[in-house]
C-alpha cells in the first residue's frame, strides 16, 4: 500500500470516527445554509465564517438529517423544512451540483454566481462539451398523450395521477410491474406526459414505436439501434 492511500485511508477513518467542530453561533455575522441533493433524505447545515486566533474560519454551527416520507419525496421540501428549523436572516447556498463533475447541465443558481451576487461563491469553470439541439415540438407530446389512450397501462396512470387521492379501484387494474413502482411512487405526470424516476434520474415514459424511434434518433447522432431487438418498459 502506498504512503498515499495509507494518508487517504486515515483521514477518511478519522472524518468518520470524530464529529465535526461545531462554532458558537455569533448572530452579528451572516450566516450560510447548505442543502444536500438527495431524492431519499434530509440534510441540512448552517456554516459560518468566524475569527479564530486572527484568521477567518468557516465552519459548521448546526446540522438536521431524517429520512423523507414517501409522499414529502414528490414535493421540494429542503429549502422549505431547512429555512423553517433555522429562521433569521441567513444566506442559502445552491451549489449546482458536484463541482468536481459537469453531471447536472438542469442546476441554475437563483442569482449569477458573480462577484456581484452576495453568496458569490468562486467555482471552477466547467465548459459545456456538447449540445443537443432538438426541432421536437408540440405535435410531438400531442402523439404521446395519444398514445396513451391504446395503452392500458398508461392509461390507467394518466387517471389515477389526474386525482388528488390514491384510487385502489383503478390501480389495481395495473400490471403488477407497473403497480409496484405507482405504489413506490415512481410516477408522475406533468402536463399529460408520464415520467418515471428512478433514483436520481427522471425519463418520459413512451410506448409506441415510432415515438420511441423520434426521441432516440433526435437524442444520438448516428442513429443505428434496432429498437425492435429491445424490449419496451
Amino acid at each position: 500500500m502506498t504512503e498515499k492511500r495509507v494518508e487517504a485511508y486515515e483521514e477518511l477513518s478519522n472524518s468518520l470516527t470524530n464529529a465535526p467542530f461545531l462554532l458558537m453561533p455569533d448572530c452579528k455575522m451572516p450566516i450560510k445554509l447548505f442543502i444536500d441533493a438527495c431524492g431519499e433524505g434530509l440534510g441540512a447545515a448552517l456554516h459560518q465564517t468566524q475569527i479564530i486566533n486572527g484568521k477567518p474560519v468557516e465552519g459548521p454551527i448546526f446540522f438536521i438529517s431524517r429520512q423523507i416520507k414517501p409522499t414529502e419525496a414528490r414535493h421540494i421540501l429542503r429549502c422549505k423544512i431547512a429555512i423553517q428549523e433555522y429562521r433569521g436572516n441567513i444566506t442559502i447556498v445552491n451549489e449546482s451540483s458536484n463541482i468536481h463533475k459537469n453531471s447536472d447541465g438542469l442546476s441554475r443558481w437563483a442569482l449569477a454566481n458573480t462577484p456581484e451576487n452576495p453568496a458569490w461563491v468562486p467555482q471552477e469553470e466547467h465548459h459545456i462539451e456538447g449540445i443537443c439541439v432538438t426541432d421536437i415540438g408540440t405535435e410531438f407530446f400531442n402523439k404521446v398523450k395519444e398514445s396513451y389512450k391504446i395503452d392500458k397501462n398508461c392509461h390507467v396512470l394518466s387517471q389515477i395521477l389526474l386525482k388528488d387521492f390514491k384510487d385502489p379501484s383503478l390501480s389495481s387494474e395495473l400490471d403488477e410491474i407497473w403497480k409496484k413502482a405507482y405504489d413506490e411512487g415512481r410516477f408522475h405526470l406533468l402536463d399529460g406526459i408520464l415520467y418515471h424516476r428512478a433514483k436520481h434520474t427522471c425519463v418520459m415514459a413512451l410506448k409506441d414505436r415510432t415515438l420511441i424511434r423520434t426521441i432516440v434518433h433526435e437524442c444520438h447522432d448516428n442513429f443505428e439501434l434496432d429498437i425492435s431487438q429491445k424490449t419496451e418498459h
